[in-house]
């Protein structure tokens, strides 16, 4: 498979897990609520955290944006993997560390794209 095929695939990977979890945010859905309660951000960073990730998912699929839904895509769950190692915990209500470990999934394909993209950064070269 060709890199920039890989990739493509990774994106609407990237996406897919960011976009189906909308559902349980947005709905307010049980488990959405204890772990935004846990943390401290019900019901505003739950609903704000929701739309960054469609954000994101959708950044992530447009070829001019790609990078920036890839960092966009980082910074949020960098912050979900940090909440999981302080205060939530790795197993959450018993999911055996799903969420955790596709937080962690969607992270290293978030760095990995965007370093495929580090050439569409527009940053000042001296």
């Amino acid at each position: 498979m060709k890199a920039h095929k890989f990739i493509l695939v990774l994106r609407i990977a990237v996406a897919i897990i960011l976009i189906q979890t909308l559902r349980f945010k947005f709905t307010g859905h049980e488990d959405s609520i204890y772990i935004f309660e846990t943390v401290g951000l019900e019901p505003y960073g739950r609903i704000g955290i929701g739309i960054l990730e469609l954000i994101a998912g959708l950044l992530i699929l447009i070829p001019k944006t790609i990078w920036i839904g890839a960092f966009l895509t980082l910074g949020v769950i960098g912050g979900a993997i940090v909440m999981h190692l302080t205060l939530l915990g790795t197993n959450v209500r018993g999911d055996g560390g799903v969420l955790f470990y596709t937080a962690i999934a969607t992270f290293t394909l978030s760095a990995i794209i965007l370093y495929s993209q580090k050439k569409s950064i527009p940053i000042n070269r001296i």
